[in-house]
């Protein structure tokens, strides 16, 4: 299938996008409890499916340039956030609930390995604790940061403005 240059474009800025945000925020972007801000962008599928290789190129490129965890999370990261984008332009139509994919995705498989790849205290971090500290950092920034972008670009009529043609 031969993808327009539009679509190419809008997928490479989505990514550049990812990984500036990821880097503006890389302290709070990392670890069990992360906030990576550039989640945000993760809904915007609901607008256009050129996002959705974007933010998984985005995703891969930040976790192989400022992760440091190595190839299992460049590889299962970005996963992780290609099926929560797929999973969100499925709901595109039910935008409240679009956020559940990459939440749902992310706690999972990210939850999984970070209980091997992050430092342990003293005990080792029972896997469902890692996968609900995953789900709260998706959460809050799905929803409090994610939902209203989306409301908001939705309002101004972004798809059509922004992504027409899509």
């Amino acid at each position: 299938m031969k993808k327009s240059v539009r679509y190419l474009a809008t997928g490479g800025v989505v990514a550049a996008l990812y990984v500036a945000l990821t880097a503006a925020f890389a302290p709070i972007s990392f670890g069990f409890t992360q906030f990576r801000i550039s989640e945000v962008l993760v809904l915007l599928p609901v607008l256009t499916p050129a996002a959705i290789p974007g933010v998984a190129i985005g995703c891969f490129l930040s976790n192989l340039l400022f992760g440091g965890l190595g190839p299992i999370d460049v590889i299962f990261g970005t996963l992780a956030t290609l099926l929560g984008a797929l999973g969100t332009r499925w709901l595109r139509k039910l935008a409240p609930l679009a956020p559940l994919p990459p939440i749902v995705l992310n706690a999972l498989i990210v939850g999984t390995y970070l209980v091997y790849l992050l430092p342990q205290p003293v005990a080792p971090t029972p896997y469902w604790e890692s996968m609900l500290a995953v789900a709260i950092g998706e959460i809050v920034v799905l929803y409090l940061l994610g939902l209203p972008l989306i409301y908001l670009l939705m309002r101004i009529d972004a798809r059509h403005r922004l992504f027409p043609q899509d």
